[in-house]
This record gives C-alpha cells, structure tokens and sequence, in this order.
C-alpha cells in the first residue's frame, strides 16, 4: 500500500476509534489537555524531533547538556499553565499534598542535591521539569471524576500513539524504524528507540485492559459493543508492537502486572483483599529470582536473553566507579552531562554506543541521588504501595489499576530507567502512588476534609457520603437502617 493512502486510511480509522468509544455524558475538563500534552511528548518524541529541527546526532555530550530551546519553550509554558491550574484548585491540592510527604520527602532531596551537583543550573532545571511531572498528576487527581480523567487521558493518548507507531513501522520506515548499532533496522514506532516504544505499549496497554474489562462486564452500556471493538483493536495492535518491538522487559511488566489486576477483582480475592500482598510479592520476587540470582541465566537465556541481560550487569559497576560519593550521588538527574559522559563513552565497554542510561532504576537513582535518594525512593514506592492498597480495599477496580501500574514500573526499573523525570514509567508511578484524600459530609452537617488516608475514613452511624477530592470514586454507605 503506498505510504499516503495508508496515512490517510489510518487517520480515518483513528478518527473512527474516537467515534466509536464518544463518551458524550462524561466530558473532561478543558484543564486535562496540559498533562495529555506533557505525556504525549514524554511518551513519544519531543516537539523539536516531531518537526524536524532536533539535533540528529547524538554523538556529541553537549547535545546532552544544552537540550533544545524548542522543546525547553514548550515544557515551560505546560508547567506554567499547569501551574495556574494547581493554584486554582488549591483547596483540593492541599490536602493531597499534606497527605503525600513521601513524594515532597524525595523531591526536597532532589532539589539539596544542586548544592553539590557538578551543574547546578542544569540540575535545578531538570528538578523544575520534575516537578512538571507532580503537577501534571495533580490536575489528573483534582478532576471532578478522576476515574473518568484518567480514562480520557489514556484513551487520547492510546488512539492517537499506537495506530501511529503501526503506521510508521509499517508504512513509513524513514520515521518509524532506525539503524541501531547491530546495522540493523530498529522497529520505535513514534518513540526514539524500541524500548521507549515497549514502555508506552506497556502502560497504554494496561489502561486499555482495564478500560475493556470494565466495558466487558458493563451490560447495561448501550455503546458497550461498539467501545469494546475500539479498546480491543487498539489492544490488537499493542501486541503486534511488542511482538515485533522485542522489548522483553515491557512484555514481562505488561504480562504480570495485567495478571494481578485481572486476578485482584475476581470474588476470590474480593472477599480476602489480605491476599493481594501475597500476589504482588509473588510477582516481584519472581521477577527478581529470574534476573539477579540464577546463577546459569537458565530462564533469561530461554527468553532469548543472554545471562548479563545484553551487557547491563557488566555496565553497572563500571558507572558507579564515576560516582565520587555514593552517599549523596552526583545531583538530580546530573549524571549523564559534559566530561562525565565523555569519560563514559571513553570505557571500552561503551566503544561506539553513545549511552545515555544505566538501564537500571534503581542504579540510576544511586548514580544521581546516592543511598539517600535509594532510600527515600524506597519509602516513596512502600507508602504508594500502601495508598494503592487503600484504594483497592474501597474500590477494587480503580485499586486494581494502581497496583498494576505500581508494579509494572518497579519491574521495568530492574532492565531500565524506570525513575527519570519526565520519562512515561515515572510519570505513571506517580499516578499510581500519590494517594486521594476524601471529604466527609454528614447529613445536616457542614463538610470536612478528613485528614485520615482514603482507607482510614472513620465510619459512622448517621448516613455517610463520602465526596473524593482528588479520589476515584464516590463512596455511598450506610450503617444505620439496613435492610
């Protein structure tokens, strides 16, 4: 099929995705454009690559230290708008960051980190960017309906990215494929390499699952076959994706972490939501068993995968030799800069690959931020597990999706950098963790805001509603008068 009909047909069909899955009841707020926007290019390809005027190669450090005034411009004025939309709402943001210290906790660090950073002008621009990413998921939580927020967010980005990436794979390789270092034709699709393509068939696709399996049990939807075909096309082209992507740590995280939030809402595990530790941590320490302690590499070898997962492990211990203090790091998101990435390119390991990641979370956050920010990345990720816990115990469908997030980006962030700003599994990490705050309404009585977590709402005995501000759902009970 030549290139332009193909272009044409797939922009038809994506405008007939919208069609079919129009939610005319539900409209979104105009506000929810800005971290579409932000996660659009975050997801894909910055403004300056989408119009041609990004720098092309790569090979210089500078590249790196200077960035594009295209896209600095760009990113500056989303963070600005979504700046005036989180003062706007500050009555709902409030509580939510009163109740979130873990994640002020991790980015306080972030920000001391300049004092001793080798750039600190560059590190404080990177942590403003970082703090775009918070903001972002601030509008997202202090929606009206945060259900249906994010449903539009992703459903936006889903029909629009992945029918792309199939296009520019299929039809138009000069923009979807590139020559990597094995001479060979790299399938990225609408990202920059394939395991960016992999991260954001990873997360849409966990989006979508969710969205069809809630349509799927829906009956009463009058749309609910026509909304099942457009998430079921677009989850037909995810797998065709990964499949030919071969970004095997997206397609473990996507495999796992669908596996536990289809398995967390059946009856079984309703009635015993104990039992949903006991899922996660199967899930993680299988993870963990099959990267890091088979001493022979049996399982990763069975995968297609060579035991030192494609050079990672031999490349770790050689990073860390470029980190004076491994207590505090070399500064938030500062490690990948000027000499010391010209040192890096310099070891025979990295002959001829201009590397730009460890490949590694966890490593990365130990390159910039040292023990320290390892171990405020840990609270952050224990208290996000906590809230998402929460949540699932007052709604196991939206409880489940941020499990599933939580749990796919801490298993990427074993073979990638799961934890950089602005980078799609951050972002999403964010949105799974950051924990909604209710306000309690009594009958004939004034509203509060309750200062307990979602989960700890204290019950009563006079008829209760509970209103989200910035939560998932609306919670109706009644202890009194039953039945």
């Amino acid at each position: 099929m030549p290139p332009n009909v193909a272009s044409i047909i797939f922009w038809i069909g994506i405008f007939g995705l919208f069609l079919l899955d129009r939610r005319g009841k539900t409209p979104a707020s105009k506000a929810l454009w800005i971290p579409t926007a932000w996660l659009f290019f975050c997801s894909s390809r910055s403004l300056s690559l989408w119009l041609g005027v990004g720098a092309s190669d790569t090979s210089q450090a500078s590249v790196y230290l200077e960035g594009s005034p295209v896209d600095r411009a760009v990113f500056m004025a989303l963070e600005i708008a979504a700046l005036i939309v989180v003062i706007s709402r500050r009555q709902r943001v409030g509580p939510i960051l009163r109740n979130n210290w873990a994640i002020w906790l991790f980015f306080s660090y972030a920000a001391f980190s300049i004092f001793w950073s080798d750039y600190p002008l560059v590190t404080f621009k990177h942590w403003i960017k970082g703090i775009g990413d918070v903001m972002m998921v601030l509008i997202v939580l202090t929606e009206a309906n945060v259900s249906d927020a994010i449903k539009h967010l992703f459903t936006r980005l889903g029909f629009v990215l992945v029918p792309l990436s199939l296009l520019f794979i299929r039809y138009l390789p000069q923009l979807g494929r590139v020559l990597n270092k094995s001479w060979l034709m790299e399938p990225v699709g609408v990202a920059t390499q394939k395991n960016g393509l992999g991260e954001l068939c990873d997360f849409i696709g966990i989006a979508f699952l969710w969205r069809f399996r809630s349509a799927y049990i829906d009956r009463k939807d009058p749309n609910r076959k026509r909304r099942l075909l457009a998430l079921g096309t677009v989850l037909a082209m995810i797998v065709w994706l990964l499949w030919i992507c071969d970004s095997m740590t997206s397609i473990c995280a996507l495999s796992m972490a669908s596996a536990v939030m289809l398995l967390s809402t059946t009856p079984v595990f309703r009635r015993r939501p104990a039992s949903v530790h006991l899922l996660a941590a199967g899930v993680i320490a299988c993870t963990v068993y099959a990267l890091f302690f088979q001493s022979s590499g049996t399982l990763i070898q069975g995968l297609g995968r060579n035991p030192t997962l494609t050079g990672r492990t031999e490349a770790w211990p050689i990073l860390l030799r470029f980190v004076n203090n491994r207590l505090v790091g070399v500064g938030y998101e500062s490690f990948w800069l000027g000499s010391r990435l010209e040192r890096v390119w310099a070891e025979p390991l990295f002959s001829g690959f201009q590397i730009n990641e460890a490949h590694n979370g966890y490593v990365e956050i130990l390159l910039t931020l040292g023990w320290i920010g390892e171990a405020l990345l840990g609270i952050l990720i224990a208290t996000g597990y906590r809230n998402a816990i929460g949540v699932y115990r007052r709604d196991p469908d939206i409880g489940s999706l941020r499990l599933a997030f939580l749990l796919a980006t801490v298993i990427t962030g074993f073979t990638e950098g799961a934890f950089r700003m602005m980078g799609p599994p951050w972002i999403v990490l964010l949105l799974a963790t950051i924990a909604p705050v209710y306000a309690v309404r009594k009958s004939g009585s004034n509203s509060r805001v309750g200062s307990q977590g979602p989960w700890l709402a204290q019950e009563t005995d006079a008829v209760r509603e509970e209103v989200p501000v910035g939560s998932y759902s609306v919670a109706l009970s009644q202890r009194a008068g039953r039945g």
